[in-house]
């Protein structure tokens, strides 16, 4: 597997080696000795397998207490992953990253705890898989709304629509009105 930093060096593109051949392919999408020697040193508790149509966009969440840290990786189709530093004390607070996972690139995004997450659907329709380092805990969830315009977040909405969101994700707050991290203690 290669890993490598994105424009915020904590979180990681990672893209593992497929041995392919005329029956197809095969590939290690995680292994934990890589993994650390690569300076992540976690435990995965949950798998988490969502579908999304074209033009659908989940996120931005995290959860305030039990932060989770996800692998991100899509098994079919095509998104825009994006991660959001939400840590106060970081330099890099407030800030984003965003990479296009697909089934073809075979590329996985780490975002460790202490960030905001979301993807939107580029593909007719896709299907992402993420390992989370702590349990959902819906009492803790919180949502960043996904255009707040001091993250401009450039998101590539096909044809130009806004996108489709469920009511909680609609809903979201702006960056200077959400619990952040560091604030909590």
């Amino acid at each position: 597997m290669k890993f490598a930093p994105t424009d915020i060096p904590d979180v990681l593109l990672i893209t593992p080696e497929a041995r392919a051949d005329e029956r197809g392919f095969f590939m290690e999408t995680y292994r934990a000795d890589s993994f650390a020697q690569a300076g992540i040193h976690v435990t995965f508790v949950q798998d988490n397998h969502s579908r999304s149509a074209q033009g659908v966009l989940r996120g931005l969440h995290y959860q305030i207490r039990s932060p989770q840290g996800k692998l991100v990786r899509v098994v079919s189709g095509e998104v825009f992953d994006v991660a959001v530093d939400l840590r106060s004390s970081s330099p890099t607070f407030g800030r984003w990253v965003g990479e296009h996972l697909s089934d073809d690139n075979i590329r996985m995004l780490w975002i460790p705890p202490g960030f905001a997450h979301g993807f939107y659907v580029l593909s007719d329709r896709a299907e992402v898989i993420y390992k989370v380092t702590d349990y959902y805990a819906p009492e803790w969830d919180r949502t960043l709304i996904w255009d707040d315009p001091r993250l401009a977040i450039q998101w590539p909405l096909v044809d130009g629509k806004p996108p489709t969101l469920s009511s909680k994700d609609a809903g979201g707050l702006r960056l200077e009105k959400l619990e952040t991290f560091d604030e909590m203690g």
